[in-house]
This record gives C-alpha cells, structure tokens and sequence, in this order.
C-alpha cells in the first residue's frame, strides 16, 4: 500500500513539474505577445496583464547595511520573505534596506472565461 502511494505522489510531482514548465512557457509568450496591452481579448477568454513590484536584494549590499551582523546568520543569503517579515516584526528597520535593492516588475496573468 505504501510504495502505491509513493509511486503515486511521485508520478503527480512529475506531472505537476511538466504542468509547471508549460505554463512558464504559456505565460512568456503571452506576455510577449501583449506588451503594452493591459487587457486582451480573444474569443471566450480575457487577459489581464498586471504588474507587481518585487525586490532583488544584493546579497553584499544588504549585509553591509544590516545594523547587527548576526541578522545574516537568520537568513544565510538575501531571501526576499524572511526580510520582509525581519522588517515587519521590527528587527530590521525599513531605512537599512534602502540601495540594497533593485525593484523588478514582474508580469502577473489572469486568465478568464466569459
């Protein structure tokens, strides 16, 4: 009983990694498709191309700006969630991390059917 379930897990992580990848390639060419538009129609379906605003941190630059060193060791390198909560919480304050950063926008697809 075990190994079908294992054998099963496994055959749907493979499934969702092609899913995955597909979507990736789906979402590329849609978006280079429509660059400028912010929605698009097509026969029964609506694109709305939005735009969220991610930071990039520099790995040196974020830890020379960290106010207590230590705070490096939390995250090992400069991972996006575990600063954003760090400033949340009042470890690290927001003002630190100026010119740490490089703000990317990235495309966010939503697809609908009408």
């Amino acid at each position: 009983m075990m190994q079908e379930h294992l054998a099963r897990y496994y055959e749907l992580k493979e499934m969702q990694k092609r899913v995955e990848e597909e979507l990736n390639e789906l979402r590329s060419i849609l978006v280079e498709n429509c660059q400028g538009a912010d929605c698009v129609e097509e026969g029964d379906y609506k694109l709305t191309i939005t735009y969220q605003e991610r930071r990039e941190y520099n790995d040196e630059r974020l830890y020379n700006a960290l106010p207590d060193q230590s705070l490096w060791r939390l995250m090992s390198r400069a991972d996006t969630g575990k600063i954003n909560s760090l400033v949340k919480l009042n470890v690290i304050p927001e003002k630190v991390l100026t010119g740490t950063y490089e703000l990317k926008k990235v495309p966010v697809l939503r697809v609908q059917k009408r």
